[in-house]
């Protein structure tokens, strides 16, 4: 949001990177509907989820650099944006780290 929001900046562009925020874990939502079989180390329903979180995640954090490469932001607003986004995909890593275990302490009852 200080990508956006300083004065120096001004420019919106970087709140489209929001948009990779609110879609990174449906994957994993649909991979854990779709699976039904708990014990399995692997599934191909659970890779293809890892793969495209993956390339969810990849392109939030190209996204700035490549807006920035084309002069559309300051570099400066690219490395806020870049470390915003390093925040908040550990928070959803941890989120899920936590609460997806599967255990009394989930986040599947709420």
């Amino acid at each position: 949001m200080l990508g956006c929001a300083l004065e120096d900046y001004g420019v919106y562009w970087p709140l489209f990177v929001l948009i990779f925020h609110a879609i990174s874990p449906i994957p994993h939502f649909v991979a854990k509907r779709a699976t039904y079989d708990s014990d399995a180390t692997s599934s191909a329903c659970r890779e293809l989820a890892y793969f495209f979180t993956t390339g969810i995640v990849v392109s939030a954090f190209g996204f700035p650099v490549i807006l920035a490469r084309v002069a559309v932001i300051k570099w400066g607003a690219c490395g806020l944006v870049l470390a915003g986004n390093a925040v908040i995909f550990l928070t959803i890593q941890g989120f899920f780290l936590v609460f997806g275990r599967g255990d009394d302490f989930s986040w599947e009852q709420w």
